[in-house]
């Protein structure tokens, strides 16, 4: 359904989309992902016309997107990260507005009040859009691109300012468009990927890292071992029993979770089995291991896995008694940075 082939952007000497190829088959919904800067945006303003590559095709059902952008864009419902809204419409006008540009053949009223119902937004069709919040402003937005029932639809981060509720609900109707159409999701929030999508694409630096079945991306990765273990004791000594094994590259404590044990993750460098020279030194140091067992990779770990910088990793103790590894260039003795974690996102309710 959908081809793109040795693909490439330049921005003067910058190249942000380097020479990648793949193909999304009828159906299908897959997730395309990178980090910051990766060239993400770039590829899909590319696919649906908004820019032009430096080299390369973007086919859709067989029509090239430079040679016949009419036809190829008939196919393709867009919706960015900021909905293209006119907040001095009402929704029903807007959409109507909408089904004008597009030249839709379907019955106007028909069409338009089924993509109101799939959507959830019938009760605020007569309200203007600038007195819709912000979840409801992009339940509207989702609707100007099922407009014309396209055959692809390309979300880019569809559930940003939705309650938890409506983001339930509108990744339902993504997995009920994902029936009879093909949808390519951009998102950040990886657990939402992992729900909605049969495959994964990740970019990085311009360039195509990775494109399976998270369960399949997981597999090929599989090397990065992984446990989390439970263990009887005081937790600083267990830091310092564990800590001299080599073949630990990451040692986090998780708490204590039963009375009088510690739970930890560990993560052990790639084709290296720790579990026999920690079974030994715990039990030297009469610390009984209580339950041991393996942690799939999630997504996320996919995610850092494939788009990681190069460097060693070494280990550091922290003040709240905890062995954490960082990736740096640096010696061991050298003090790594503390990671920063993002804020949360206040999000906006319903309709105001």
């Amino acid at each position: 359904m959908v081809e793109i082939k040795n693909l490439t952007k330049k921005y003067g000497k910058h190249l942000a989309v380097d020479n990648i190829s793949f193909t999304v088959k009828k159906g299908e919904i897959l997730g395309f992902l990178g980090p910051n800067g990766a060239g993400k945006s770039t590829t899909m303003n590319i696919l649906t016309g908004y820019l032009s590559a430096t080299s390369g095709e973007v086919s859709v059902d067989g029509f090239n997107v430079l040679d016949n952008p009419v036809e190829a864009k008939k196919k393709i419902g867009y919706l960015p990260e900021q909905p293209p809204l006119y907040m001095d419409m009402t929704v029903w006008e807007y959409l109507d507005f909408v089904y004008d540009l597009k030249g839709v053949k379907e019955k106007r009223e028909e069409h338009i009040t089924k993509i109101c119902d799939t959507v959830k937004i019938t009760h605020v069709k007569d309200r203007l859009i600038s007195n819709l919040s912000k979840g409801y402003k992009q339940r509207v937005g989702l609707a100007q691109a099922m407009i014309g029932n396209p055959e692809v639809l390309i979300l880019d981060e569809p559930t940003v300012g939705l309650d938890p509720k409506q983001i339930i609900e509108i990744r339902s109707v993504i997995k009920q468009l994902g029936r009879e159409h093909t949808v390519i999701l951009s998102s950040h929030i990886l657990q939402e990927v992992n729900a909605l999508c049969e495959r994964v694409i990740i970019i990085n630096k311009g360039k195509l890292v990775a494109s399976d079945t998270p369960e399949s991306l997981a597999k090929s990765i599989s090397n990065v071992n992984k446990f989390q273990v439970r263990i009887a004791g005081e937790e600083r000594k267990v830091l310092d029993t564990l800590s001299p094994i080599k073949g630990i590259k990451y040692l986090k404590s998780l708490g204590r979770k039963e009375a009088n044990s510690i739970d930890f993750i560990l993560e052990a460098e790639p084709d290296t089995d720790v579990r026999i020279p920690m079974f030994y030194a715990l039990a030297e140091a009469k610390l009984p291991i209580l339950s041991l067992e393996t942690t799939e990779l999630t997504l996320e770990d996919i995610f850092l896995e494939v788009t990681k910088g190069q460097g060693g990793m070494v280990f550091e103790e922290t003040q709240e008694d905890e062995v954490e590894f960082v990736s740096q260039k640096a010696t061991k003795e050298e003090t790594s940075e503390e990671a920063a974690t993002p804020e949360n996102e206040t999000e906006e309710g319903a309709e105001k």
